[in-house]
């Protein structure tokens, strides 16, 4: 990793990023259209933000600029929704369609994603949707101290997202199908706790040479330190239905990347425990019961009482305590799994697609702030 694409530090520490993915669908009934390459064609002039294609048609991908707060970002978020919806297309925000089957989407031809293509199979042929939140970072060894600090909260912050319970017209019975799909795919867990910034870019090297790729952004790790962005990037969430749960997960990684940059550290769970807590949390969501840092098995309501009192005052000093106290209303309505399967009812599909169209429509017009 050469030193010149290392950028922390050179912009204002803790401001935020986002980039979340969008199915493309039809406004009417929410079938899949891949129509990525259409939208980018008549998309105008965006006075803020950037939208972009993604691995698959039938996918778009909104990234906001450099943002100070929550609020200010998601906002960006919204803004985006909305100059793509005015090209005629219908958007559904979920980690995965509902019912399009394997064959409705096809891949983006650019080279980049036909090397993907090429290396993942048919592990790719389902399209999913995140959302992903990168956190600026003051210097490397502080981006190294909030990586390692948040991957034991990476299993609650996936359960309290989990919002694809449905996948090829059925229901998965797990909160966060998408979590399901990425488990075919290399280099997308969560990888160890480093000791440094040179044990990162060392063991990075050494990843990207056994795997044959041509850099760390190949590696689809749930969270990791990005140099050349100068963050730490969150990839684990699952793209959320509205965005009051947007802002709410964002402030909590926002609130817990503040927390973990001045806490005294706490060694993190071993790979296999972690790797078992997310499971359990793309399981079930918010009704999942997952291990403390004891080991001991406590339900996502209490996990979340205790992260959100300790980080508190991290969120007061970054200016999220009032988005921060939004998860209490997404566990209330059952993050997004529960909502979708309280519109689909008994395999009423046409009903959720129909529920999953609006609610994205009218999230670019009701936007938190």
């Amino acid at each position: 990793m050469d030193d010149e694409a290392q950028h922390f530090g050179e912009g204002e520490p803790f401001t935020l990023g986002l980039e979340e993915e969008l199915f493309i669908v039809d406004p009417a009934d929410g079938r899949l259209r891949n129509a990525g390459a259409d939208v980018l064609e008549q998309l105008g002039e965006l006075e803020r933000g950037e939208v972009k294609s993604e691995l698959h048609r039938s996918q778009i991908e909104l990234i906001t600029g450099i943002c100070a707060t929550v609020d200010e970002a998601v906002a960006e978020l919204c803004d985006l929704r909305a100059a793509v919806l005015a090209t005629g297309v219908g958007l559904i925000a979920s980690g995965t369609h509902p019912t399009a089957v394997e064959g409705d989407s096809v891949f983006t031809d650019k080279p980049r994603y036909e090397r993907i293509h090429d290396w993942l199979g048919d592990a790719g042929a389902t399209p999913v949707c995140a959302l992903h939140i990168h956190v600026g970072m003051p210097d490397a060894a502080t981006a190294i101290r909030v990586f390692n600090g948040l991957r034991r909260h990476l299993p609650l912050l996936e359960a309290l997202a989990a919002n694809s319970p449905f996948r090829h017209g059925r229901d998965t019975r797990l909160a966060s199908a998408r979590e399901l799909t990425l488990r075919s795919w290399p280099r997308a867990g969560v990888p160890r706790a480093m000791a440094d910034f040179d044990d990162f870019v060392r063991s990075t090297a050494r990843l990207t040479r056994v795997a044959e790729v041509p850099d760390y952004t190949f590696h689809w790790w749930k969270l990791r330190p990005h140099p050349r962005l100068g963050t730490v990037e969150i990839r684990a969430l699952d793209t959320q239905l509205s965005p009051q749960h947007t802002a709410a997960l964002v402030a909590a990684v926002h609130a817990l990347a503040g927390y973990e940059a001045g806490a005294e550290p706490i060694e993190g769970p071993p790979a296999e425990i972690l790797d078992e807590a997310s499971f359990r949390a793309g399981r079930a969501g918010v009704e999942a019961t997952l291990p403390d840092d004891e080991d001991r098995m406590r339900p996502v309501a209490e996990l979340l009482e205790e992260m959100v009192a300790r980080v508190r005052p991290a969120a007061r000093e970054l200016r999220c305590a009032a988005q921060l106290d939004g998860l209490a209303a997404l566990l209330r309505e059952g993050g997004g799994a529960g909502i979708q399967r309280g519109a689909c009812g008994d395999g009423d599909f046409r009903s959720l697609l129909e529920a999953l169209v609006a609610r994205a429509r009218d999230s670019a017009q009701r936007c938190p702030g």
